[in-house]
């Protein structure tokens, strides 16, 4: 995957923008860039995990106290930006922000990829639409649950 995030950064002058993706993703993107949201966060409450939810929180932790976290973690915190913040530009400017201050991996290609492809399906497949993903690969909480114990690792990286 390495060479693959080398060569999109390299050939890509719009790398770390929405309108960096493919056609397909960035019209999906913007079409359900005003679907409500749930929840809606600041980039300060995001870095300090301030939201409702403990996994993510404790994703976010972990990447500032040990500047990584696992790829599947990365994967459901990013798109979970996108799910919290007022539209992908947003949502894809703080998890670059976060990624690349906290991340081992941060103002690396890697990294870059790492949120294109969480928040904008880069390197990715068409999925079926849903509000505010559009056609984006989602993941939730319960999809989580059903791959690792969850609450293990809340309690492991819960901030004290």
């Amino acid at each position: 995957r390495r060479e693959l995030s080398d060569n999109f950064c390299f050939n890509n002058k719009k790398y770390d923008q929405v309108d960096g993706t493919y056609g397909w993703a960035a019209q999906s993107l913007r079409s359900h860039s005003k679907d409500k949201r749930e929840y809606i966060y600041t980039k300060e409450q995001f870095e300090y995990s301030k939201t409702h939810d403990l996994l993510w929180n404790a994703a976010q932790y972990q990447m500032v106290r040990e500047g990584k976290m696992h790829g599947f973690l990365r994967m459901y915190w990013a798109k979970k930006i996108l799910e919290w913040t007022k539209s992908p530009e947003e949502a894809l400017e703080i998890a670059i922000y976060l990624n690349d201050k906290y991340e081992l991996d941060g103002r690396d290609p890697s990294g870059y990829v790492g949120c294109m492809w969480s928040i904008c399906g880069v390197h990715d497949r068409a999925w079926g639409e849903r509000p505010v993903f559009g056609k984006i690969r989602f993941m939730n909480f319960k999809g989580c649950q059903r791959k690792f114990d969850v609450n293990g690792y809340i309690k492991k990286y819960t901030r004290n």
